[in-house]
């Protein structure tokens, strides 16, 4: 059995927004506090005590409720509890070496709260979620959320998660789907692969080319974004950049300015949820429709670093770097969200129990299909490839594509383990997921974890 995911939207009355709003707010004084707190103990350690004596983390909170935080005291103390307990499991992470120190959180990062089963009560009808928040001394209000009937969990979960960004509220969860998964490994997979012949497995695999013009390019479908939604996101890049500058007008600190501000976090807010939301219908589509899936290793990280900038060794001055072209190739890496693909397609593959591969992604692009002849001149543009040894024409996507599946195919029948070291067991994170089954934050921690492992491992 796995752990599954729900994150949804609600839209809460204006008493319960109040309410809300003021439990995230308590909830990050304390959480702030704790960080503060930690750092003032740590500086007397390193001035005061011993070599290597330093505090301990705990997971108090009530030296914070005095009379210059009186509000404190109108919040209930689970929400406070849970606050300083998510701060205590950053430490535990920061000491295993998952993420760094707990730091100070701003209305951005640190506008939710964690509701454990004393807060709220779930009951459904027919397809409908009743979310009762509160105590049952003190109830504050009721949510009623439309759910699809398939995703009824058959039981209610532990703890919710309810965050308030630019967009509007969200709520999420997790709960046990229920469902029997058999945990096969890539080895394995890889050792019935081997069985088959160069036919049979050109028949299998799905080669994947990601990009900037085309997001995915398979070897007979193309997946990107309609005609309408790329025309609404230029849309709102056009407008952002109008408030931008209008923002840049204003005075610091002023109201009008921080409402435009808002404006352009809300435009930016839209197009992520936009992404996100393709990103999912397409890895579903993908899981369901390919047996085995070949990527390319991608270090999208190097890929969008900054351009380094050139001196000249006998003047001395700076020479043009090409920096303004690498930043807009950046921001177009990172606009499309080719990690987010990845990472939504490993869970999706692993549930599935079907192998998710990867290839070496140096000259894909350059090498034809046909011969194999590899020359930078073979990609005449960005859609057009066309190569000069044998003449060899087509899309330069749907070549490159071809090319993933074909290298792929000879990793697989002369060695493979190139295709294994790649490609960490995505299953096994499904098993340390399910070990933290209580806490929300602390599945997030081990999921984000475990998906940066994957390309560590063949780096080691």
């Amino acid at each position: 059995m796995a752990i599954t995911g729900i994150k949804t939207k609600f839209h809460p009355d204006a008493v319960l927004a109040e309410t809300l709003s003021q439990w995230i707010g308590c909830a990050r004084v304390i959480y702030n506090a704790k960080c503060d707190e930690d750092k003032y103990l740590r500086t007397y350690a390193r001035k005061c005590l011993p070599v290597s004596t330093w505090p301990k983390p705990d997971q108090t909170y009530s030296q914070f409720k005095t009379e210059l935080t009186s509000f404190l005291s109108e919040c209930p103390s689970q929400i406070l509890r849970n606050a300083a307990t998510i701060w205590f499991q950053a430490y535990q992470s920061f000491f295993k070496g998952i993420g760094g120190r707990p730091a100070r959180k701003s209305r951005v990062k640190g506008n939710y709260i964690w509701l454990t089963q004393e807060l709220f009560r779930i009951n459904w009808v027919n397809a409908v979620c009743h979310l009762s928040i509160g105590t049952k001394a003190n109830p504050v209000g009721t949510l009623r959320i439309k759910w699809n009937k398939s995703r009824i969990p058959a039981q209610s979960p532990k703890s919710v998660w309810i965050r308030k960004t630019n967009a509007g509220w969200s709520l999420a969860f997790s709960y046990d789907d229920g469902l029997l998964h058999q945990d096969v490994s890539t080895s394995e997979h890889l050792a019935y692969l081997k069985t088959l012949d160069s036919q049979a497995l050109d028949e299998l695999i799905t080669p994947v080319d990601r990009g900037v013009a085309k997001p995915l390019h398979t070897h007979n479908a193309i997946y990107a974004l309609d005609a309408d939604s790329k025309r609404k996101f230029a849309w709102r890049d056009k407008l952002v950049k109008r408030y931008q500058r209008k923002a840049a007008r204003q005075v610091k600190g002023s109201n009008q300015r921080k409402r435009t501000l808002q404006r352009v976090a809300k435009l930016r807010e839209k197009d992520k949820e936009v992404r996100t939301n393709f990103w999912h219908q397409t890895t579903r589509a993908l899981a369901n429709n390919s047996k085995v899936i070949v990527l390319e290793d991608l270090k999208l990280k190097n890929m969008t670093k900054r351009a380094k900038p050139k001196i000249c060794e006998i003047t001395g001055n700076w020479l043009k770097n090409g920096a303004r072209a690498k930043s807009g190739l950046n921001k177009a890496l990172l606009g499309v969200g080719l990690y987010q693909f990845e990472q939504f397609l490993s869970y999706k593959m692993a549930a599935a129990n079907k192998p998710l591969l990867k290839v070496s992604p140096h000259h894909t692009s350059q090498e034809c299909a046909h011969c194999g002849h590899i020359h930078p001149s073979n990609r005449i543009s960005q859609s057009d490839f066309k190569c000069q040894s044998c003449g060899h024409a087509d899309n330069a996507d749907h070549n490159a594509a071809l090319v993933i599946r074909k290298r792929a195919i000879n990793l697989i029948i002369n060695s493979g383990t190139e295709l294994a070291g790649t490609h960490k067991n995505v299953l096994k994170l499904r098993a340390s997921v399910d070990k933290s089954a209580n806490s929300c934050k602390t599945l997030k921690v081990k999921a984000l974890g475990a998906a940066s492992g994957l390309s560590k491992k063949k780096a080691a």
